[in-house]
């Protein structure tokens, strides 16, 4: 059996196993996810042990240590993914629920209600914690999920899919989690036009991935952006807590697609707050790509270097930080809308007139007063976890937790109605 042909059998299955999942009651789906959190658990070792044989390759491959981190598992991380799947079970269940119901004057009762999706597709990079993430986000929601995970992570996601799918037993269908097969981008590409089998895309990782399947797929895709996360320090910027936040947003994760890549300071406060802030960075390890007013400011301890046009749009995931000063807010809202990704945008300010005025111009998925631009995370919502970060207007946007992967049906009731000329 070729490709092709493999992975339109894993999709026909996935369909079929979606249509039995759809109407099963939450303590079910509920039951299932909490057999694959303590699957997890007990197995722990043995994925452990799958992830030590892709971590040694990509160290041989070359792979940067911020993205060897990412793909990285212990079992102290094992137990934090089995903990999210946990949370997720006691989250309401999004299927069934009324968005909206009234009489029509004619009598009829109309409602309209969350359903699944159908089969999810979710095409990622080396990542193995989406592997879990994906898989409990969709079960609960009601949905079939294939997971095509990138080729570094594959002995990874083998173990975690073959975990989760034996803890299912006979509670849920088994191929409501699958594995897409195949390594190489074929089974990519029969992902992304099996259209009619397969219901949504959701592509996770970087800008080059992202563009492939957003222009090359057949079936419907929820774009996922990278994250040009930006901070901006305001004329009335609290120093110390503009400081904390730029560092904290930039060095406590920074290959994490919600990390900030740039940071914007309001020329009334350049002089009080970048010695500061460049020092606090230098003593991360971090270098800054600053315009030539930023580089005016750079002392002892800090790493500064000319900034290029590239640096403005570049999404590091490294310690790397671009950074300007601008006139006023106007001018910072400008380059974020000139430069940014619509992820997310941060201000830094004690006066509400501009933090009112900067959530109201900037139009990226989540916008941050006084916070770290690395609060955009569907844990961090309280949504358990989330199947990616959606920098698209349709149909979700920002963190998507259960009830974005439900779209919604009418049903109404009547009593004999017959609708007239």
């Amino acid at each position: 059996m070729g490709t092709q042909e493999q992975v339109l059998e894993v999709a026909r299955r996935a369909r079929q196993a979606a249509a039995e999942l759809a109407p099963l009651p939450r303590a079910v789906k509920d039951a299932a996810l909490h057999a694959i959190a303590d699957a997890l658990v007990a197995r722990s070792a043995e994925i452990v042990e799958a992830n030590a044989a892709d971590v040694a390759r990509a160290r041989e491959d070359g792979m940067s240590e911020y993205m060897i981190d990412r793909l990285s598992l212990t079992a102290d991380r094992v137990a934090a993914i089995a903990a999210a799947v946990r949370h997720v079970a006691s989250l309401p269940d999004p299927v069934g629920e009324s968005v909206r119901g009234y009489t029509l004057p004619n009598g009829l009762e109309l409602r309209q209600v969350r359903v699944p999706l159908g089969v999810v597709g979710i095409i990622y990079e080396g990542r193995p914690n989406v592997t879990v993430d994906a898989a409990a986000l969709t079960l609960k929601s009601g949905n079939a999920v294939l997971l095509r995970g990138s080729s570094s992570a594959y002995e990874s996601n083998t173990a975690l899919v073959e975990v989760m799918r034996s803890a299912l037993a006979d509670r849920v269908p088994a191929d409501a989690i699958q594995l897409v097969p195949g390594r190489d981008r074929d089974s990519v590409k029969h992902l992304m036009r099996a259209r009619g089998l397969v219901d949504v895309l959701i592509p996770r990782g970087g800008a080059s991935l992202i563009n492939s399947v957003v222009e090359e797929s057949t079936v419907p895709v929820i774009e996922t952006g990278t994250g040009n996360c930006h901070v901006y320090v305001d004329a009335d910027a609290d120093l110390d807590m503009a400081v904390d936040i730029l560092v904290n947003a930039k060095t406590q994760r920074p290959s994490v697609c919600n990390a900030a890549e740039t940071v914007l300071v309001h020329r009334d406060i350049a002089e009080a707050f970048l010695p500061r802030a460049l020092r606090a960075l230098g003593e991360k390890g971090v270098t800054v790509h600053g315009d030539a007013a930023v580089r005016a400011h750079a002392g002892e301890g800090a790493t500064v270097t000319p900034a290029t046009e590239e640096d403005w749009g570049t999404e590091y995931l490294s310690l790397d930080l671009a950074a300007a000063v601008v006139d006023s807010l106007d001018d910072a809202v400008a380059h974020i809308r000139r430069y940014g990704s619509a992820h997310t945008e941060a201000i830094v300010t004690t006066s509400q007139s501009a933090a009112r005025r900067f959530t109201a111009l900037v139009d990226s998925a989540a916008v941050m007063v006084n916070a770290s631009t690395r609060f955009t995370d569907g844990e961090e919502f309280g949504f358990g976890a989330e199947i990616g970060i959606s920098t698209q207007k349709l149909h979700a946007r920002g963190p998507m937790g259960l009830p974005e992967l439900t779209s919604t049906k009418y049903v109404v009731t009547g009593d004999g109605h017959l609708r007239g000329a």
